[in-house]
């Protein structure tokens, strides 16, 4: 079905009261705003952008000790492309990026995938290589099963994996803590104070976990649940579906993406994570502790932290927090949209990035510059 289709199917449903549906996924929110797909929705329908980019919840400490590495050790650090420009908490004549430290001298080479970290330490197999790995379970399944072959002698991990389900759960409590609840502007309705009332679930993270994890956004918080692909088509087909729930009256949780997405999700790919990494607590950057939401390896061997020392400070000042006076994390939890930010398209800026939302295309306020949305 065409995206005029799809539009047709959710303008004839009858919406007796505004909506806030949440996306947790940067893929699904570059197109629906690339898209203008906002522009097109029926009145009182609201997209929230939520917790669906893992440079910007990556713990500030974490970039820090990869930092560290850089400039003390004599190892090459290997990360993601967009992890090089995310700044930490530190004075301007402090190394404040990855990408400073290579300014500086320090040995940081951006790859795309963790294939390239293993060619990279067979051209170079007497230099210790340390890979800076922060992502979701989407980015953590391929580097599981590296792990699960055996890897280079040369290397060590650091890792700062996240699940996504947790944040969603977090947010979930968060509402009905009015003490943990910041406010949000809203632009729909001031007396709907609701962080989001249907929750559209990324596609590739279902591809590799299954469908059952959001089972607990229908069970326990009776809101339908919508599992989404990333074309404007398949975005709209979940909005149809979370839609016409609540005007049935009815939750339950919906497949949109069944040419890719099974139940079970990805047997191997879970296997693997289970045999290499566990599941505990983490921080996210801007929002705490979530339990259970990060990966941790279970092979000391070759685990950064064990196998170099702890640079840690615990006299930095807003260790772990956002920079002065960025928003991102009122971005991440979905209380605010990326322009009511203060420093948005001022001071913050794709070229000169203050928080690390406006870093990595992931980011929605990154996102949203992209998009012309000021």
């Amino acid at each position: 079905m065409i995206a005029q289709e799809w539009l047709t199917k959710i303008r004839a449903l009858p919406q007796n009261s505004p909506c806030k549906i949440m996306n947790v996924c940067g893929g699904h929110e570059r197109t629906l705003s690339l898209g203008g797909v906002r522009t097109v929705l029926p009145a009182g329908i609201e997209l929230i952008p939520g917790p669906g980019c893992p440079v910007c919840v990556c713990p500030e400490e974490d970039i820090y000790a990869a930092i560290q590495l850089a400039l003390r050790e004599k190892v090459v650090v290997a990360t993601f492309g967009d992890m090089l420009r995310v700044p930490i908490n530190a004075g301007k004549q402090t190394v404040r990026s990855l990408e400073q430290a290579r300014a500086k001298g320090a040995k940081v080479h951006p790859i795309s995938s963790p294939l390239e970290v293993v060619a990279l330490t067979q051209q170079q197999p007497q230099q210790k290589i340390v890979f800076f790995a922060a992502g979701f379970e989407t980015t953590m399944a391929p580097l599981a099963a590296m792990l699960a072959q055996g890897i280079p002698q040369n290397l060590s991990i650091l890792l700062s994996g996240r699940l996504t389900w947790p944040a969603v759960a977090k947010l979930l409590a968060m509402e009905n803590d009015p003490v943990l609840l910041p406010a949000r502007k809203e632009t729909v309705n001031p007396s709907h104070s609701r962080i989001f009332d249907a929750l559209v679930a990324p596609g590739h993270v279902a591809t590799v976990m299954g469908t059952g994890e959001w089972e607990f956004v229908v069970k326990q918080h009776h809101l339908p649940v919508a599992v989404a692909g990333f074309t404007v088509e398949g975005l709209l087909a979940a909005f149809y579906s979370v839609l016409r729930q609540r005007a049935e009256g009815r939750c339950f949780l919906d497949n949109c993406y069944p040419q890719v997405v099974k139940p079970a999700g990805n047997l191997t790919a879970q296997k693997c994570l289970k045999e290499t990494m566990n599941v505990v607590d983490a921080q996210w950057r801007g929002i705490g502790c979530i339990p259970r939401s990060g990966f941790e390896l279970k092979d000391r061997q070759i685990d950064a932290r064990y196998q170099f020392p702890d640079y840690t400070s615990e006299g930095r000042e807003r260790r772990g927090e956002m920079p002065a006076g960025c928003e991102c994390a009122q971005v991440i939890l979905g209380r605010i949209y990326p322009k009511e930010c203060r420093l948005y398209g001022t001071a913050c800026t794709p070229r000169h990035p203050i928080g690390p939302c406006m870093v990595s295309d992931e980011g929605a306020c990154r996102i949203w510059w992209s998009a012309g949305l000021k």
